[in-house]
C-alpha cells in the first residue's frame, strides 16, 4: 500500500510562533491550552516546564502567563495585566485580526456577526471586542429568526470551511443594505482544506490526525468524508485500526495546524511497519 501525505498540513505559521514563545519562557504557564494538542502541550510541561492554568485568577503579581494562539477575551487580558502579571501574548495574528475588525466595526454602529462555534476559546476571545456586543452563528439556518440593522460586519473563524462562510454572506447580501464581509479565514486553513480536497479525491484511505478538539482538524475531517468514505480522524499512532487498510491501495494522510511533525511522523512509520 501506498502512503501520501497532503501538499500542505500540520503546523501553521501561528502554532510555530506560540510554541517558539513558550519554549523560550520556561517556567510559565499558559492560560487555558496553548494550542488543541494534548501530546504536545504535555511535551512543552515535560521539556521545558510550561504548565496550564484554566483560571486566569489564580495568576499572581509577577509570574509569567502566556496568552494561548486562541486568544482570550479582552476584559480577562486588561485584568491579568493590571494585576500584574507578566503576559506573553502569543496569540496568533490571524486571530488578533478579527478582533480587531470586531471592535472596530462595532464602535462605527455595525452589527458583528460572527460565523463560527460560541464555545470556542477564539470566538469568546473575538466576540468580546465587539463593542456593543456580537451575534454568533454557525449557519445559515441560525440567521432566520435574528433581526439586523441596516449595517452588518461579518466575520469568520479562522479555520471555518470556506463553502459555510460563503453561504452566509450569500445569504445576508441580498436582505440587507449593507454587509462588509472580512475574510478571517487563515492562509493556512485555505491550503490545508485544498490539499484535502486533492488527496480524499484519490485516496482509499484517509487519515487525519490531530486534536479531538481542534476546530481545523475537524474541518480537514469533514472535507475529507465529504470526498473519501473512508477517512478517520486520529490524535496518535495509538487510535489507528488496521482493519482500515484492508485491501487498499492507496492511504492518504492530512494533519491539523496544531499537530506536531512527531507525531505524524510516528502515524506514518505505524501504518509502514504493520501494513503491507
Amino acid at each position: 500500500m501506498k502512503i501520501e501525505l497532503a501538499e500542505n498540513y500540520g503546523f501553521c505559521f501561528g502554532v510555530k510562533r506560540a510554541i517558539k514563545i513558550a519554549e523560550e519562557n520556561t517556567n510559565a504557564s499558559t492560560y487555558g491550552p496553548l494550542i488543541h494538542n494534548s501530546k504536545e502541550i504535555a511535551r512543552l510541561d515535560k521539556d521545558f516546564k510550561v504548565g496550564l492554568v484554566e483560571d486566569f485568577r489564580t495568576f499572581k503579581a509577577g509570574e509569567k502567563a502566556i496568552v494561548r494562539t486562541h486568544g482570550i477575551v479582552k476584559d480577562e487580558l486588561r485584568e491579568l495585566k493590571a494585576s500584574g502579571v507578566d503576559v506573553v501574548d502569543a496569540t496568533c495574528p490571524f486571530v488578533t485580526k478579527p478582533q480587531e475588525i470586531a471592535q472596530e466595526m462595532s464602535e462605527a454602529g455595525y452589527d458583528v456577526l460572527i460565523f463560527g462555534d460560541e464555545a470556542h476559546p477564539e470566538i469568546k476571545g473575538v466576540k468580546s471586542y465587539a463593542t456593543d456586543g456580537a451575534i454568533v452563528v454557525n449557519s445559515v439556518f441560525d440567521l432566520v429568526d435574528i433581526k439586523f440593522s441596516d449595517k452588518i460586519a461579518l466575520i469568520a473563524q479562522t479555520t471555518r470551511k470556506v463553502e459555510d462562510y460563503m453561504e452566509i454572506a450569500n445569504y445576508l447580501i441580498p436582505r440587507h443594505k449593507e454587509v462588509r464581509v472580512f475574510n478571517t479565514i487563515c492562509n493556512a486553513t485555505f491550503e490545508n482544506q485544498d490539499a484535502v480536497r486533492k488527496l480524499s479525491s484519490k485516496a482509499d484511505v484517509m487519515i487525519i490526525i490531530g486534536g479531538k478538539n481542534s476546530s481545523n482538524t475537524k474541518q480537514l475531517s469533514s472535507i475529507s468524508h465529504d470526498y473519501c468514505a473512508n477517512s478517520h480522524h486520529i490524535e496518535d499512532c495509538d487510535d489507528i485500526d488496521y482493519s482500515w487498510f484492508n485491501n487498499k491501495k492507496l492511504c492518504g494522510i492530512s494533519a491539523g495546524a496544531s499537530t506536531p511533525d512527531w507525531i505524524i511522523q510516528n502515524v506514518v512509520d505505524a501504518i509502514k511497519n504493520n501494513v503491507k
